[in-house]
């Protein structure tokens, strides 16, 4: 049986993380997709948001994360979202976390993005 899931899809912000001077001088755009695994059924049962994760709680983790302090690498911002998610809400047992740069400035490319998948497991 799947595990029940709660997703936050194409969420947007301006940070400033990179390797490239020019990256961290100007930022850029990110693009975020989250996947938390959890038991929604106490949610389904009750219909009340304290038996679940607060979606608009798990997005301002992430933009917290995503504006916050410059990272070199999108691994890095997914790993600081990915553990803070784990540490801030203890509902979650599993997340999944993509960090993509739309038209990252890779000379003489053309790239529609670059991103990364972070999975980890409670306790791995």
């Amino acid at each position: 049986m799947a595990p029940d899931r709660i997703l936050l899809e194409g969420m947007g912000f301006y940070g400033y993380h990179g390797v490239a001077p020019q990256e961290r001088a100007l930022g850029q755009r990110f693009v975020v997709d989250l996947v938390a695994e959890l038991d929604l059924r106490p949610a389904g049962a009750s219909d009340r948001l304290e038996d679940t994760v607060n979606y608009s709680a798990l997005y301002r983790a992430v933009k917290e994360e995503v504006e916050g302090p410059p990272k070199g690498l999108l691994e890095a911002v997914a790993a600081a979202i990915v553990e803070r998610v784990l540490r801030e809400f203890p509902q979650v047992q599993a997340i999944q976390v993509r960090v993509a740069k739309p038209s990252p400035p890779i000379k003489g490319a053309v790239v529609g993005s670059a991103a990364v998948e972070v999975y980890r497991r409670r306790g791995e």
